[in-house]
């Protein structure tokens, strides 16, 4: 597991205490300020855990945890908020966050939080995207519920696509990636796709860059 955590918190005296954290904790971590970067930053990479702070300037974080959970329903989910009402907490947790922090906080309870959250992650073998469910200790992976019969580069493909749900794919990257070359015939990865497609996986073709797997 990557055991990295995103903060979404534009109080820089609140930030900092948190890296400080962190950073004697061993987790790596990158610090967002406002919404639009942090979900900008998820679109290419995404974390183990997520702290989110709800007061923000270009957002609330609620709204920010509702498409976290939408498209990446693995990140862990912790609020961070000055909001302490037990309706607050509620509304936060039947969002679908996975933990929730009133401020002020101590620090070595948030960072036993965070741990505790990263245990939870490194025990949690299946990744989800969409209908589709990647089992990595039995090396499956499911379709609405069921199973798909998949050969060797059909599973490693449809992995890859899932590792990497909702992105742009280019065509020498899934090459070099599933079949370890850059510049190779490219009706192979055309016709593997064909296939999943067959089996009703919703694959997009992005014309003159490469595919992307719908969630």
């Amino acid at each position: 597991m990557k055991n990295k955590v995103y903060i979404l918190e534009d109080d820089a005296s609140i930030c900092g205490l948190i890296r400080v954290a962190l950073e004697m904790n061993g987790i790596s971590f990158r610090a967002f300020s406002c919404c639009a970067d942090f979900l900008s930053a998820l679109e290419s990479e995404r974390p183990d855990v997520a702290l989110l702070d709800v007061m923000l300037p270009d957002g609330n974080g609620f709204d920010v945890l509702k498409t976290v959970k939408a498209r990446y329903p693995s990140v862990s989910c912790i609020m961070l908020s000055a909001l302490g009402k037990e309706e607050d907490k509620v509304n936060g947790l039947n969002l679908g966050a996975d933990d929730y922090v009133s401020k002020p906080f101590s620090v070595l309870e948030l960072t036993a939080r965070i741990n505790a959250a990263l245990r939870r992650v490194r025990h949690e073998n299946i990744v989800r995207a969409g209908d589709l469910a990647l089992d990595y200790d039995e090396m499956r992976i499911s379709f609405r519920g069921s199973p798909l019969d998949l050969n060797r580069k059909e599973y490693e493909l449809l992995r890859y696509f899932i590792e990497n749900a909702g992105k742009v794919l280019k065509r020498d990257v899934l090459l070099t990636e599933i079949w370890g070359y850059e510049n190779g015939e490219t009706r192979t990865l055309d016709n593997h796709v064909a296939r999943l497609r067959k089996l009703g996986i919703s694959i997009d073709t992005v014309f003159g860059v490469g595919y992307k797997l719908n969630v």
